[in-house]
């Protein structure tokens, strides 16, 4: 399965690091530019799943680069910004951001946020869940049937813990916060407790 590609467009250095580290951490391909006209340039070259736009760029802002790619693509864009003010935001939306992080934000929150949109932007399952069959020594977890068999015993499971066991399955190795798991697995809309998880 060929990784997600996430173009980050910031000019602090520090920035695009911190969130290359985070962006690879969680299995996503990243790409960097350091202006608008450098993100226009490689947009125009290649092909993102998602656009991570800083607003304050030197040469060109993030809101005219977001007006400009949305003359001729439909890329998710989250805007990054200290900028908290309610105009702004408007502003970003008007010009075709689909959501809004202020900074500094909680890498974790922006992930979630970064699959929450990937699952909106895709509404296919098989987008979400490209893993059609999990094995592990004797666990299998097959996507299309939505069953899980242990020793080639089937397991009953509620249909938001099969989600929840799959999602982690094909994330191995990763610890993952209750917020993520909610955000993953009952969406943005769940309303109840965290505890849930």
């Amino acid at each position: 399965m060929s990784k997600l590609q996430i173009l980050v467009v910031d000019d602090e250095w520090n920035m695009r690091n911190l969130l290359r580290v985070y962006l690879t951490k969680n299995g996503f391909q990243v790409s960097e530019a350091a202006n608008g006209h450098e993100a226009l340039q490689v947009i125009e070259r290649g092909s993102y799943d998602l656009i991570l736009l800083d607003v304050m760029l030197p040469d060109m802002d993030g809101w005219e680069v977001c007006k400009r790619v949305r003359q001729t693509k439909q890329t998710p864009i989250i805007m990054l910004t200290a900028r908290t003010e309610t105009k702004d935001k408007v502003q970003g939306f008007t010009l075709g951001a689909d959501d809004y992080v202020v900074k500094p934000f909680e890498p974790d929150e922006l992930i979630a946020r970064i699959f929450a949109l990937l699952r909106r932007a895709n509404s296919k399952e098989t987008d979400l869940f490209p893993i059609s069959q999990i094995e592990y020594n004797d666990l299998l977890i097959s996507s299309e049937a939505r069953q899980v068999k242990v020793k080639d015993r089937p397991v009953d499971f509620t249909p938001k813990e099969f989600d929840l066991l799959r999602f982690l399955a094909e994330h191995p190795n990763r610890a993952f916060t209750r917020d993520i798991c909610l955000e993953q697995v009952w969406g943005e809309e769940f309303f109840g407790d965290t505890r849930t998880v």
